[in-house]
Parts: C-alpha cells; structure tokens; sequence
C-alpha cells in the first residue's frame, strides 16, 4: 500500500508508453497517409531484421557501449579512488572531476568536433597532422566519438563507486596491509569484492545509457562512415519520415 502511488505514477509513465510503442509497431503507422495505417503483425520487425543497415547500427552500438563503459570504469575507479584518498581540497577536487558530467552533451559533442576538425582544430596542430580527417575515416571516428563519451560520462561513474568506496571497511583494509598485501592485492581482494553493488549498478545505469548514444555521433559524423547507431535509426525513422510503425519495431 505505501509503494502504491509510485507505483501507479511508474506504470503511467513508463509502462503505457512502452506497451503503446508494440502496439504501434505491430502496425503500418505513417503519419503523411494516417487514413491507410492497418495492423501487419510482425511485418515491420521482419523488415528490420533482414535489413543489413540495422544490423551495422546495432553492431556499432554494441561496440560504443562495451568499448565506453569497460574504459569508464577503469577510469572511474581510478578517479574515485583519487578524491576518496584527496585529504585537502576534496570538495574543489569533486568539483573539478564533475565539471565535464555537468556540460550538456551536445555542447561536448561541438567542443570535440571542433578539437578534431582537420583545419582550425588544436589536435592537428598538436600532433602535426595538418592534413588528417579524423572524421573522413571510420575507425578515426569511432575512436573520437568513444573518447568524448568516456571523458564525458566517466565523471558520472566515478561518483556511484565513490559511493561503494567509502563503505569499504578500513580495518579490513589495514588487516590486509599488516599481513603484507600489495596495494594490487588490497584492490583486488579487499575493496573491488566490497564493492560488488556499486560496480553492478554504476555498469547497469551507464550501459542503459550508452545503448541510446545519439548526441555524439550526430554532432561530429552525422551517422557517416558506418558510424550510425540505432537510436539515429529510430530518428530518423519517427521524427523525419514520420513512420511510426516501423520506428516503434526498431525501438523495440
């Protein structure tokens, strides 16, 4: 009875949307020709399934969420292990670390096109390569967009494994120290096994997140280069075709 309205408010929503979303990709739903939409069944997902371009967005996405979210971790770890350890200055520390989570992600994604840019961008200037397209290339691409999510979302993963962090006990730790563990050691035996819950859930919200990854890939490719992944699919699907129907099934 006490969870009750929240859960009320949750079903109204998130579960209406999502169950109205496989009804609607059920259907033929094109918003230029309402009076012909009809029910087709699993038409639409068929049609996804066995198009090849899904397959390369789904691909793709995949690879920016496992690559991201394994170098996300590692550096999250090592920034929580930093302002856990920080003894002066640790709330200007924290600050500092969350300045790029705080930055909106489209204003990352021009920030970073343009570090990248072939004539006016600093990083060509920097590593001599005055002539290099870092976005004329696939894997070039893919590499700039992964480093501006990592360097824009770590921020977020370092402050849930703060959170374990700090509730990993200190006697265990220098019970570790005086029967001669390395720090190695300590990392992997005393504070990762401590830390299990918020390692799992810091790993469950980024990865939620970084399957609908969108911002970034528009901003610096427009999807160009095989760089497109499947929440510019449902995009472009839903907002500049206006085919409901079938950007229901690929959200699906």
């Amino acid at each position: 009875m006490l969870v009750a309205p929240a859960v009320i408010v949750m079903l109204a929503v998130t579960a209406y949307p999502i169950v109205y979303a496989i009804w609607l990709s059920l259907q033929r739903a094109d918003m230029r020709v309402p009076d012909q939409n009809e029910f087709i069944g699993l038409a639409n997902y068929i049609t996804v399934l066995t198009n090849p371009i899904w397959w390369q967005a789904f691909g793709i996405t995949v690879f920016y969420t496992v690559f991201g979210v394994i170098f996300e971790l590692i550096f999250g770890m090592l920034l929580a292990i930093v302002m856990h350890r920080t003894l002066v200055g640790r709330g200007l520390v924290r600050t500092v670390v969350l300045i790029p989570y705080g930055i909106v992600t489209v204003v990352s994604a021009f920030i970073w096109r343009y570090a990248f840019a072939i004539d006016s961008g600093f990083v060509n200037q920097w590593l001599n390569l005055s002539e290099f397209d870092w976005f004329g290339d696939r894997w070039s691409a893919i590499f700039v967009i992964c480093l501006s999510e990592i360097w824009k979302t770590t921020p977020f993963i370092s402050l849930l494994l703060l959170a374990g962090l700090v509730q990993v006990p200190e006697d265990m730790q220098e019970a570790a120290k005086v029967d001669g563990a390395t720090a190695w050691q300590r990392l992997w035996k005393v504070t990762l096994p401590n830390m299990k819950a918020a390692i799992m859930v810091a790993t469950l919200f980024r990865t939620l997140d970084a399957v609908r990854i969108y911002d970034n890939p528009v901003v610096m490719t427009g999807g160009a280069n095989k760089t497109t992944t499947l929440s510019m699919l449902v995009g472009r699907e839903t907002v500049e075709r206006v085919e409901i129907g079938m950007g229901s099934a690929l959200a699906v």
